[in-house]
Protein backbone atom coordinates (compact mmCIF):
# COMPACT_ATOMS: atom_id res chain seq x y z
CA UNK A 1 0.00 0.00 0.00
CA UNK A 2 1.58 3.26 -1.15
CA UNK A 3 1.57 6.56 0.66
CA UNK A 4 3.25 9.93 0.59
CA UNK A 5 6.65 10.40 2.18
CA UNK A 6 6.53 10.88 5.94
CA UNK A 7 6.76 14.47 7.16
CA UNK A 8 9.36 15.47 9.78
CA UNK A 9 6.85 15.25 12.63
CA UNK A 10 5.90 11.68 11.72
CA UNK A 11 9.59 10.81 11.57
CA UNK A 12 9.92 12.27 15.06
CA UNK A 13 6.97 10.20 16.29
CA UNK A 14 8.37 7.06 14.73
CA UNK A 15 11.80 7.58 16.28
CA UNK A 16 10.80 8.55 19.81
CA UNK A 17 7.29 7.17 20.43
CA UNK A 18 6.99 3.91 18.52
CA UNK A 19 6.44 0.93 20.81
CA UNK A 20 6.84 -2.81 20.53
CA UNK A 21 3.77 -4.72 19.33
CA UNK A 22 2.27 -7.18 21.79
CA UNK A 23 0.02 -10.14 21.06
CA UNK A 24 -0.90 -11.72 24.40
CA UNK A 25 -4.05 -9.54 24.85
CA UNK A 26 -3.65 -9.55 28.62
CA UNK A 27 -4.27 -6.26 30.42
CA UNK A 28 -3.98 -7.64 33.94
CA UNK A 29 -5.83 -5.55 36.52
CA UNK A 30 -5.28 -1.92 35.55
CA UNK A 31 -5.70 0.71 38.25
CA UNK A 32 -5.73 3.75 35.96
CA UNK A 33 -7.15 3.83 32.44
CA UNK A 34 -6.95 6.68 29.94
CA UNK A 35 -9.49 6.95 27.09
CA UNK A 36 -8.89 9.55 24.37
CA UNK A 37 -12.09 10.45 22.50
CA UNK A 38 -11.51 14.10 21.57
CA UNK A 39 -12.68 13.49 18.01
CA UNK A 40 -16.24 13.80 16.63
CA UNK A 41 -19.40 15.38 17.98
CA UNK A 42 -22.06 14.98 20.66
CA UNK A 43 -23.73 11.89 19.18
CA UNK A 44 -20.43 10.08 18.71
CA UNK A 45 -19.50 10.70 22.32
CA UNK A 46 -22.87 9.46 23.59
CA UNK A 47 -22.38 6.33 21.48
CA UNK A 48 -19.13 5.80 23.39
CA UNK A 49 -20.94 5.25 26.69
CA UNK A 50 -21.06 1.51 25.99
CA UNK A 51 -17.26 1.52 25.90
CA UNK A 52 -17.01 3.42 29.18
CA UNK A 53 -19.52 1.03 30.72
CA UNK A 54 -17.64 -2.04 29.45
CA UNK A 55 -14.37 -0.75 30.90
CA UNK A 56 -15.96 -0.09 34.29
CA UNK A 57 -17.74 -3.45 34.33
CA UNK A 58 -14.49 -5.26 33.52
CA UNK A 59 -12.33 -3.19 35.88
CA UNK A 60 -14.71 -1.74 38.52
CA UNK A 61 -11.95 -0.39 40.76
CA UNK A 62 -10.01 1.32 37.98
CA UNK A 63 -9.93 5.10 37.75
CA UNK A 64 -11.04 6.14 34.25
CA UNK A 65 -9.82 9.43 32.80
CA UNK A 66 -11.38 10.70 29.57
CA UNK A 67 -9.86 13.26 27.22
CA UNK A 68 -12.70 14.88 25.28
CA UNK A 69 -13.10 18.01 23.15
CA UNK A 70 -14.99 21.32 23.47
CA UNK A 71 -17.47 19.91 20.95
CA UNK A 72 -18.36 16.70 22.80
CA UNK A 73 -17.37 16.81 26.48
CA UNK A 74 -20.79 18.05 27.65
CA UNK A 75 -22.27 14.74 26.49
CA UNK A 76 -20.63 12.97 29.42
CA UNK A 77 -20.65 15.54 32.20
CA UNK A 78 -21.77 13.81 35.42
CA UNK A 79 -21.38 10.39 33.72
CA UNK A 80 -20.84 7.77 36.42
CA UNK A 81 -18.44 5.72 34.28
CA UNK A 82 -15.96 8.61 34.01
CA UNK A 83 -13.91 9.53 37.06
CA UNK A 84 -11.92 12.40 35.58
CA UNK A 85 -12.58 14.51 32.49
CA UNK A 86 -10.13 16.73 30.63
CA UNK A 87 -11.11 18.90 27.67
CA UNK A 88 -8.43 19.06 24.99
CA UNK A 89 -8.77 22.35 23.12
CA UNK A 90 -6.47 22.80 20.13
CA UNK A 91 -7.01 26.56 20.29
CA UNK A 92 -5.21 26.66 23.63
CA UNK A 93 -2.06 24.74 22.73
CA UNK A 94 -0.01 27.95 22.68
CA UNK A 95 -1.19 28.90 26.16
CA UNK A 96 1.61 27.84 28.56
CA UNK A 97 -0.76 27.48 31.53
CA UNK A 98 -3.04 25.19 29.53
CA UNK A 99 -0.09 23.13 28.28
CA UNK A 100 1.02 22.58 31.87
CA UNK A 101 -2.45 21.25 32.74
CA UNK A 102 -2.42 18.98 29.68
CA UNK A 103 1.06 17.74 30.53
CA UNK A 104 -0.02 16.86 34.07
CA UNK A 105 -2.91 14.79 32.73
CA UNK A 106 -0.80 12.99 30.14
CA UNK A 107 2.17 12.30 32.39
CA UNK A 108 0.11 10.78 35.17
CA UNK A 109 0.97 7.09 35.34
CA UNK A 110 -1.65 5.00 33.51
CA UNK A 111 -1.79 1.25 33.06
CA UNK A 112 -3.84 1.31 29.85
CA UNK A 113 -4.66 3.93 27.20
CA UNK A 114 -7.47 3.35 24.68
CA UNK A 115 -8.13 5.28 21.48
CA UNK A 116 -11.48 4.20 19.98
CA UNK A 117 -12.59 4.95 16.42
CA UNK A 118 -15.95 4.76 14.65
CA UNK A 119 -16.37 7.04 11.60
CA UNK A 120 -12.72 8.13 11.32
CA UNK A 121 -9.33 7.64 12.93
CA UNK A 122 -8.25 10.71 14.87
CA UNK A 123 -4.52 11.28 14.44
CA UNK A 124 -4.64 13.81 17.28
CA UNK A 125 -6.13 11.23 19.65
CA UNK A 126 -3.44 8.72 18.67
CA UNK A 127 -0.71 11.27 19.35
CA UNK A 128 -2.15 12.31 22.71
CA UNK A 129 -2.18 8.65 23.78
CA UNK A 130 1.39 8.27 22.55
CA UNK A 131 2.51 11.25 24.63
CA UNK A 132 0.86 9.82 27.74
CA UNK A 133 2.79 7.96 30.42
CA UNK A 134 1.03 4.65 29.82
CA UNK A 135 2.27 1.08 30.09
CA UNK A 136 -0.08 -0.41 27.45
CA UNK A 137 -1.53 1.58 24.55
CA UNK A 138 -4.43 0.33 22.40
CA UNK A 139 -5.63 1.96 19.19
CA UNK A 140 -6.78 1.40 15.63
CA UNK A 141 -4.44 -0.27 13.16
CA UNK A 142 -6.98 0.36 10.39
CA UNK A 143 -10.58 1.39 9.82
CA UNK A 144 -12.59 -0.18 7.00
CA UNK A 145 -9.39 -1.30 5.32
CA UNK A 146 -7.72 2.13 5.52
CA UNK A 147 -4.41 1.79 7.32
CA UNK A 148 -3.52 3.96 10.30
CA UNK A 149 0.03 4.90 9.38
CA UNK A 150 0.90 5.83 12.97
CA UNK A 151 -0.33 2.59 14.52
CA UNK A 152 3.28 2.02 15.61
CA UNK A 153 2.31 4.24 18.55
CA UNK A 154 0.27 1.35 19.99
CA UNK A 155 1.28 -1.88 21.67
CA UNK A 156 -1.95 -3.32 20.31
CA UNK A 157 -3.14 -2.11 16.92
CA UNK A 158 -6.69 -3.31 16.28
CA UNK A 159 -8.25 -3.63 12.82
CA UNK A 160 -11.74 -2.14 12.85
CA UNK A 161 -14.12 -2.82 9.97
CA UNK A 162 -17.77 -1.82 9.64
CA UNK A 163 -17.93 -3.94 6.46
CA UNK A 164 -17.94 -7.14 8.51
CA UNK A 165 -21.39 -6.18 9.80
CA UNK A 166 -22.61 -3.04 7.97
CA UNK A 167 -25.74 -2.75 10.12
CA UNK A 168 -23.94 -3.00 13.46
CA UNK A 169 -24.95 -0.28 15.89
CA UNK A 170 -22.21 2.22 16.66
CA UNK A 171 -22.43 1.45 20.40
CA UNK A 172 -21.65 -2.18 19.53
CA UNK A 173 -19.00 -1.45 16.92
CA UNK A 174 -17.03 0.84 19.23
CA UNK A 175 -16.40 -2.12 21.54
CA UNK A 176 -14.33 -3.86 18.84
CA UNK A 177 -11.30 -1.89 20.04
CA UNK A 178 -11.37 -3.77 23.37
CA UNK A 179 -13.12 -7.05 22.52
CA UNK A 180 -9.81 -8.88 21.94
CA UNK A 181 -9.15 -8.28 25.66
CA UNK A 182 -12.56 -9.74 26.62
CA UNK A 183 -13.72 -6.29 27.67
CA UNK A 184 -17.40 -5.95 26.73
CA UNK A 185 -20.91 -5.33 28.02
CA UNK A 186 -24.43 -6.54 27.33
CA UNK A 187 -25.85 -3.05 27.75
CA UNK A 188 -25.27 -0.87 24.69
CA UNK A 189 -27.66 1.89 25.75
CA UNK A 190 -26.41 5.41 26.12
CA UNK A 191 -26.65 7.29 29.41
CA UNK A 192 -26.89 10.90 30.52
CA UNK A 193 -26.82 11.89 34.16
CA UNK A 194 -28.97 14.72 35.49
CA UNK A 195 -29.59 15.79 39.06
CA UNK A 196 -32.55 17.17 41.01
CA UNK A 197 -31.67 20.74 40.06
CA UNK A 198 -31.89 19.81 36.37
CA UNK A 199 -35.20 18.03 36.95
CA UNK A 200 -36.68 20.94 38.91
CA UNK A 201 -35.74 23.32 36.11
CA UNK A 202 -37.35 21.01 33.53
CA UNK A 203 -40.56 20.59 35.54
CA UNK A 204 -40.90 24.33 36.12
CA UNK A 205 -40.51 24.93 32.40
CA UNK A 206 -43.17 22.31 31.56
CA UNK A 207 -45.61 23.77 34.13
CA UNK A 208 -45.65 27.05 32.23
CA UNK A 209 -47.02 25.37 29.09
CA UNK A 210 -50.72 24.94 28.42
CA UNK A 211 -52.02 21.48 27.60
CA UNK A 212 -52.09 17.89 28.77
CA UNK A 213 -49.52 15.56 27.22
CA UNK A 214 -45.96 16.90 26.96
CA UNK A 215 -44.46 16.52 23.48
CA UNK A 216 -41.07 17.85 22.39
CA UNK A 217 -39.52 18.49 18.98
CA UNK A 218 -36.00 19.09 17.76
CA UNK A 219 -36.33 20.64 14.31
CA UNK A 220 -32.71 21.55 13.61
CA UNK A 221 -29.66 19.50 12.63
CA UNK A 222 -26.01 20.27 12.06
CA UNK A 223 -26.15 18.69 8.60
CA UNK A 224 -28.69 20.30 6.23
CA UNK A 225 -29.41 16.94 4.56
CA UNK A 226 -30.67 15.62 7.92
CA UNK A 227 -33.33 18.31 8.35
CA UNK A 228 -36.94 17.31 7.72
CA UNK A 229 -38.75 20.22 5.97
CA UNK A 230 -40.01 22.88 8.33
CA UNK A 231 -43.40 22.92 6.61
CA UNK A 232 -43.75 19.27 7.59
CA UNK A 233 -42.81 19.98 11.20
CA UNK A 234 -45.28 22.84 11.29
CA UNK A 235 -48.14 20.62 10.06
CA UNK A 236 -47.17 17.84 12.48
CA UNK A 237 -46.88 20.15 15.51
CA UNK A 238 -50.28 21.73 14.82
CA UNK A 239 -51.84 18.27 14.52
CA UNK A 240 -50.32 17.02 17.81
CA UNK A 241 -51.43 20.19 19.60
CA UNK A 242 -55.02 19.91 18.41
CA UNK A 243 -55.44 16.13 18.53
CA UNK A 244 -53.92 15.53 21.97
CA UNK A 245 -54.23 19.00 23.55
CA UNK A 246 -50.51 18.69 24.05
CA UNK A 247 -48.00 20.96 25.70
CA UNK A 248 -45.52 21.62 22.90
CA UNK A 249 -41.88 22.56 23.35
CA UNK A 250 -38.96 23.00 20.98
CA UNK A 251 -35.33 22.25 21.82
CA UNK A 252 -32.45 23.87 20.01
CA UNK A 253 -29.55 26.28 20.10
CA UNK A 254 -28.51 29.50 18.44
CA UNK A 255 -27.48 27.41 15.43
CA UNK A 256 -31.17 26.57 14.89
CA UNK A 257 -32.24 30.22 14.83
CA UNK A 258 -33.87 30.13 11.39
CA UNK A 259 -35.92 27.02 12.15
CA UNK A 260 -37.04 28.35 15.52
CA UNK A 261 -38.03 31.73 14.07
CA UNK A 262 -40.06 29.93 11.41
CA UNK A 263 -42.09 28.21 14.12
CA UNK A 264 -42.50 31.39 16.16
CA UNK A 265 -43.86 33.13 13.07
CA UNK A 266 -46.18 30.36 11.91
CA UNK A 267 -47.57 28.54 14.95
CA UNK A 268 -51.02 29.74 15.97
CA UNK A 269 -50.39 29.01 19.66
CA UNK A 270 -47.65 29.64 22.22
CA UNK A 271 -45.09 26.83 22.32
CA UNK A 272 -42.23 26.57 24.79
CA UNK A 273 -38.70 27.15 23.52
CA UNK A 274 -36.00 25.32 25.46
CA UNK A 275 -33.03 26.98 23.79
CA UNK A 276 -29.30 26.86 24.62
CA UNK A 277 -29.86 24.69 27.69
CA UNK A 278 -27.35 22.20 29.11
CA UNK A 279 -27.43 18.57 28.04
CA UNK A 280 -28.50 17.35 31.53
CA UNK A 281 -31.36 19.88 31.54
CA UNK A 282 -32.50 18.79 28.07
CA UNK A 283 -32.33 15.14 29.10
CA UNK A 284 -34.37 15.88 32.23
CA UNK A 285 -37.09 17.62 30.20
CA UNK A 286 -37.26 14.85 27.62
CA UNK A 287 -37.42 12.26 30.41
CA UNK A 288 -40.74 13.68 31.68
CA UNK A 289 -42.25 13.96 28.18
CA UNK A 290 -44.81 11.68 26.58
CA UNK A 291 -43.09 11.78 23.19
CA UNK A 292 -40.06 13.36 21.55
CA UNK A 293 -39.64 13.78 17.78
CA UNK A 294 -36.29 14.70 16.27
CA UNK A 295 -34.11 14.88 13.22
CA UNK A 296 -31.00 12.70 13.02
CA UNK A 297 -28.67 14.91 15.05
CA UNK A 298 -26.97 15.15 18.44
CA UNK A 299 -30.12 15.76 20.49
CA UNK A 300 -31.53 12.54 19.02
CA UNK A 301 -28.88 10.71 21.05
CA UNK A 302 -29.69 12.74 24.16
CA UNK A 303 -33.33 11.68 23.86
CA UNK A 304 -32.16 8.14 23.19
CA UNK A 305 -30.55 8.06 26.62
CA UNK A 306 -33.97 8.54 28.27
CA UNK A 307 -36.90 6.13 28.56
CA UNK A 308 -39.26 8.48 26.73
CA UNK A 309 -40.91 7.24 23.50
CA UNK A 310 -39.10 8.75 20.56
CA UNK A 311 -39.40 9.10 16.79
CA UNK A 312 -36.19 9.82 14.86
CA UNK A 313 -36.34 10.95 11.24
CA UNK A 314 -33.55 9.68 8.99
CA UNK A 315 -32.30 10.54 5.52
CA UNK A 316 -28.80 9.65 4.28
CA UNK A 317 -27.57 7.99 7.50
CA UNK A 318 -28.09 4.28 8.20
CA UNK A 319 -30.49 4.18 11.19
CA UNK A 320 -29.40 0.65 12.08
CA UNK A 321 -25.99 2.16 12.88
CA UNK A 322 -27.14 5.30 14.67
CA UNK A 323 -30.80 5.22 15.77
CA UNK A 324 -31.32 5.12 19.57
CA UNK A 325 -31.86 1.67 21.07
CA UNK A 326 -34.92 0.62 23.08
CA UNK A 327 -38.41 -0.86 22.78
CA UNK A 328 -40.03 2.58 22.61
CA UNK A 329 -37.46 4.07 20.25
CA UNK A 330 -38.74 4.33 16.67
CA UNK A 331 -37.23 5.63 13.45
CA UNK A 332 -38.59 6.43 10.00
CA UNK A 333 -36.56 6.39 6.79
CA UNK A 334 -37.69 6.20 3.17
CA UNK A 335 -34.54 7.08 1.21
CA UNK A 336 -31.44 9.23 1.35
CA UNK A 337 -33.82 12.21 1.20
CA UNK A 338 -35.33 12.82 4.62
CA UNK A 339 -38.03 14.88 2.88
CA UNK A 340 -39.39 11.64 1.40
CA UNK A 341 -40.87 10.84 4.83
CA UNK A 342 -44.51 11.92 4.67
CA UNK A 343 -46.26 13.88 7.40
CA UNK A 344 -49.02 11.28 7.40
CA UNK A 345 -46.50 8.54 8.24
CA UNK A 346 -45.19 10.45 11.25
CA UNK A 347 -48.73 11.30 12.37
CA UNK A 348 -49.72 7.64 12.19
CA UNK A 349 -46.78 6.63 14.40
CA UNK A 350 -47.47 9.50 16.83
CA UNK A 351 -51.09 8.36 17.15
CA UNK A 352 -50.00 4.80 17.86
CA UNK A 353 -47.51 5.85 20.53
CA UNK A 354 -49.66 8.41 22.32
CA UNK A 355 -52.80 6.28 22.22
CA UNK A 356 -50.84 3.36 23.65
CA UNK A 357 -49.67 5.57 26.51
CA UNK A 358 -53.29 6.47 27.23
CA UNK A 359 -54.14 2.77 27.49
CA UNK A 360 -51.18 2.14 29.79
CA UNK A 361 -52.19 5.00 32.09
CA UNK A 362 -55.79 3.78 32.15
CA UNK A 363 -54.78 0.39 33.59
Amino acid sequence: MSRQKKNPFESFLKKYFSVESLNDFNLGLPKRILIVRQHNQLGDMLASVSLFRAVKESFPTAEVTLIASPENFYAVTKNKFIDKLFVFDKKKIFNPFYIIKLFRVLRKKYDVAIVPATVAISKTSCILAAFSNTAIKIGPASLNGKENYISYLFHYGIDLDWRVNPDAHVSDFILDIVRPFKVTTKDFKSRIEFDQKDMDFARNFALQLEGEKLVGFHVGAGKPQNRWPMENFLELIKYIKEKFKAKIYITGSSADRNEIEFLRDNLNFEAGYFINRSIPEIAALISISDLFITNDTGIMHVAGATETPQISLFGPTNPFNWAPLGNNKFFLRKSDLVSDIGVDEVISLCNSILNSRDKEHAK
